[in-house]
Formats: structure tokens, C-alpha cells, sequence
């Protein structure tokens, strides 16, 4: 075996090499559920148990798969870590009440932004403005997991700059606008059916808010009558407005420098990430609540993933063929199965190169047309099929619950994609492929 033949390497390798990968999932899944104190103080010491193993057995028997998967670990952080700090340096002002009405226009318009901003860039621009809107509700978990279905996954499908993998997809030849027009149609049916069903939860939820508040005000009226009127009868309307413009043209640059080859890539987004810090007020970032402990969970529990998937990768990639996916349903499923779990930029190569060896009479860089399209919405969608399927969905989750929202545990949140977006995905299916 040539320790540089990637097929080679995946064929030699055993199915219980996957087992470090499978185990750090459940640990993800199970320790915040029975032992969250446990989980808070040693989830690092648990991605490192795991993950030295697979990266000291690779270091020794193929060097260049981990230097490689170092590389993408670095880049994929950068990037995350530069989108992370410049929008957490933009506060969004004024009197948002968060009615299913204005939650759903804040949803879709982090669906639109998703593909300038990224799904990263967008979830963290407007995650902190809908806590906000929301904070005097009581019931609003639904609204951060349908925030993480729509801005931080399905809305990122219509170009490269939106998910990492229509832009690994862009750089193996697919024009950039090609997505837009391919997707366009879909994306708009998946969003607003997600949309449509949000609305519907929430405005039931709502309307539970509102006749809590209703019972509650009657204490409020008693105080007011009383001569000490309530908080939010003292409050006055703030308009909207922003904070820390000078990040704006700074997301413009870690959007530019997506087109940069690496080295200069990441550190353009470095240096912009830096002049965010130095430039930013401290409290703006005050206000926004911003610290760094989202980004630091998510560069901990990503480096022990990124670890201990390689060997899953690399089987994945010499036995894909057989799986026996030929048609545009099975790229999507297939596809999006994985993406749910693994890495999903590089589940989109490995499909993409699998597809290649399909043909077929309209292609795209060597591949199908339908079932490059397959294999795209199976990637962007169904990474919000789980909290790890992509990057923003941990980093919106830890915001979250800093601002003392209540997530689901990990099952919990696959309860509620499989329930939601299963259903859907048929629907698409049925649709489109």
C-alpha cells in the first residue's frame, strides 16, 4: 500500500477504525444529557482521548492525510473564527418584538444573506438581534432551531460563498453561477416551507406567550395604579439602526478572500479578524454579549472531529461505489446522510468524484447536471439534520444557550429535524428528483 493512494489507504483500512469517530459523536450526544457538569469541565480532555490515537496512527503511517486534514482544520477555522469575531463586533439596534411575524422576515432575510455572508457570517449577524427580540418570551427554543434549519444550512445553497462545499464544487470547475440558477427554484421551496411550518409553531407559541403575559399584567397594572409604572411602559421605542460599521467593509474582505489561494487566504481573514478587535468599541461587543467561548467550543469539538473522521473519509471514499448510487434521489439521501454527520465539504467531493464515473448528456465539470444538483442540496441541507452536521449550527447553539436559552440536547435536536425536515426532504424529493 502506497501511503500516498488515498483508495489504497481506505481499502487497508479496517470498519473498527471508525470507532474513535463513532465514539466521540456519542460522547457529544450522551455526556451533556446524564453528566453536563462532567461534559462543561472535560469535554476537551474527551476530543483528545479520542483523537490522538487516529492522529498518532496517521502521523506514523500516512503523514500526508493528516497534514492534509490539518490544513482543512486550520482553514475551516479560520474562517469560522474571523466570521465569528468581526460579527460579533456589528450591533444591530432597536425595538424588535419577537412575533412570528418578525421572526419570520429576520429568517428570511438571513436566508438571502447567507449566500453574501456565508452561512457562518449570516447565523452570527443576526443570531444575537433574534435572542433580543425574543428575550420576554417564554418559548423560544423553536426559534433558534428553526434559525439553525433556514440561516445556518438550507439557506446557503445558491453560491459558493454560501456552504464550503458549493465552493470546494466551484473550485473543481463548477461556474459560480451556476448554483444560483440550478438551485434557485429549490432553495426557494425548501426555505419557504420551513418558513411556512415555523410560522405556524410559532404563532402558537406566541399566542401561549401572550396569555401568560396576559395573566401576568394584571400585577403590572396593580403597580402602575399605584404609582410605579412597569419597565416596559417606561421603555421607549428604539429605532433601528448599527453599531460598528466599520466591520461591515471587514466582512467584505473575508468574503473577498475566499478567492485567495491559501496561505494569503487565511491570512487576509486573520488580519481583517485583528482589525475588528482593535477597531471595535468595547461596548459594542458589550452589548452584544459577545465572548469567546462559542468559538472555542466549536475549535475543540471540530479538532477532534476532524481527527478521528479521517479514517471514515477515506473508507467512504474507496467504497463508494458500493453503495450502488446512481440516480438523483440516492446522490441526494445518500449525500445528505453523511453530510449529517461527517464533514459535509468533504462528503461533497467524495459523491462529486462518484458521480463523475455516472455520466450522463448535460454535464457540469463532468458531472450530471441533476445530480450535481442532487448532490449539492443533499450536502447544504441535511448539515442541519444534526448539531455537528456543520459548523455555525454548534457555534449558534453555545450563543444560545449563553443567553440562557434552553437548546435540546443532541437527540433532542435530531428529534426535531427528523420530525420537521424529513417530511420535507420528501416533499423535495418528490419534486425535484
Amino acid at each position: 500500500m502506497s501511503p500516498h493512494d488515498p483508495i489504497a489507504l481506505g481499502l487497508s483500512l479496517p470498519l473498527w477504525s471508525v470507532v474513535p469517530f463513532a465514539g466521540l459523536l456519542l460522547s457529544i450526544a450522551l455526556f451533556p444529557l446524564f453528566a453536563p457538569s462532567i461534559w462543561v469541565r472535560h469535554y476537551a480532555k474527551v476530543c483528545l482521548a479520542f483523537g490522538i490515537p487516529v492522529a498518532g496512527y496517521f502521523l506514523l503511517s500516512a503523514p500526508r492525510e493528516l497534514l492534509h486534514t490539518t490544513l482543512e482544520y486550520a482553514s475551516f477555522l479560520v474562517l469560522l473564527a474571523s466570521l465569528f469575531t468581526i460579527s460579533g463586533g456589528i450591533l444591530l439596534r432597536g425595538s424588535l418584538r419577537g412575533s412570528a411575524g418578525v421572526n419570520c422576515s429576520i429568517l428570511g432575510v438571513g436566508a438571502v444573506i447567507a449566500n453574501v455572508f456565508g452561512t457562518t457570517g449570516a447565523s452570527m449577524l443576526l443570531i444575537r438581534p433574534l435572542l433580543r427580540a425574543n428575550a420576554n418570551r417564554h418559548r423560544k427554543t423553536h426559534v433558534v432551531v428553526f434559525f439553525i434549519f433556514v440561516v445556518a444550512n438550507i439557506g446557503g445553497a445558491l453560491t459558493p460563498i454560501g456552504d464550503p462545499p458549493l465552493f470546494l464544487g466551484y473550485l473543481r470547475g463548477v461556474p459560480f453561477f451556476w448554483t444560483l440558477r440550478a438551485m434557485g427554484l429549490l432553495w426557494a421551496v425548501a426555505c419557504a416551507l420551513v418558513i411556512g411550518v415555523f410560522y405556524m409553531v410559532d404563532r402558537r407559541a406566541f399566542a401561549l406567550d401572550a396569555a401568560a403575559e396576559a395573566t401576568e399584567s394584571w400585577a403590572s397594572m396593580l403597580s402602575s395604579a399605584l404609582g410605579h409604572p412597569s419597565p416596559s411602559a417606561a421603555e421607549a421605542r428604539v429605532p433601528l439602526s448599527i453599531e460598528g460599521k466599520i466591520n461591515l467593509p471587514l466582512l467584505g474582505v473575508v468574503i473577498g478572500a475566499v478567492f485567495l489561494p491559501t496561505p494569503w487566504r487565511e491570512l487576509a481573514m486573520a488580519a481583517a479578524a485583528a482589525v475588528s478587535v482593535w477597531k471595535t468599541p468595547a461596548k459594542v461587543r458589550e452589548e452584544n454579549q459577545f465572548t469567546w467561548y462559542p468559538i472555542e467550543e466549536v475549535a475543540i469539538l471540530f479538532a477532534g472531529i476532524f481527527a478521528t473522521m479521517i479514517p471514515a473519509l477515506l473508507i467512504l471514499k474507496a467504497r463508494g461505489a458500493e453503495l450502488g448510487v446512481v440516480t438523483p434521489a440516492h446522490f441526494f439521501w445518500t449525500t445528505g446522510a453523511l453530510s449529517s454527520f461527517l464533514d459535509n465539504a468533504p462528503t461533497y467531493l467524495t459523491f462529486f468524484s462518484l458521480a463523475q464515473g455516472v455520466g450522463g448528456t448535460q454535464t457540469v465539470a463532468g458531472v450530471s447536471a441533476p445530480l450535481l444538483q442532487a448532490i449539492g442540496a443533499g450536502a447544504v441541507f441535511m448539515g442541519a439534520n444534526s448539531y455537528i452536521g456543520n459548523a455555525p449550527n454548534f457555534m449558534v447553539k453555545a450563543i444560545a444557550e449563553e443567553a440562557g436559552v434552553r437548546m435540546p440536547s443532541f437527540f433532542g435536536y435530531m428529534a426535531w429535524s427528523c420530525g420537521i425536515l424529513l417530511p420535507i426532504y420528501v416533499l423535495l424529493t418528490l419534486i425535484f428528483f
